[in-house]
C-alpha cells in the first residue's frame, strides 16, 4: 500500500499592489513593501496601492488541495 500526500503552498497576504493600464482587476499585488512595488513600478504607467482584498491570493499559484492515493 501507497500513500502520496500532498499540502498545499502558504497564502501569502501582500499589502501592495501595482496596478495601472496593463494590470488587470486590482493588479499585481505581490510586494512586501512600498519600496519595492515603487521600484517596480518606475518608468512605467503604474503606481502602487494598499491591496484592496487582503486575504485574496492567487489560488492558482497555489498547489493542488491535499491527497491522499492508496493503491
Amino acid at each position: 500500500m501507497a500513500a502520496i500526500d500532498t499540502t498545499p503552498a502558504a497564502a501569502k497576504d501582500y499589502p501592495f499592489c501595482l496596478v495601472g493600464r496593463d494590470f488587470a482587476g486590482f493588479g499585481d499585488c505581490k510586494f512586501d513593501t512600498l519600496a519595492q512595488c515603487q521600484a517596480t513600478a518606475s518608468g512605467r504607467e503604474a503606481l502602487c496601492a494598499a491591496n484592496p482584498y487582503p486575504g485574496y491570493y492567487d489560488g492558482a499559484a497555489a498547489a493542488p488541495p491535499k491527497r491522499r492515493i492508496v493503491r
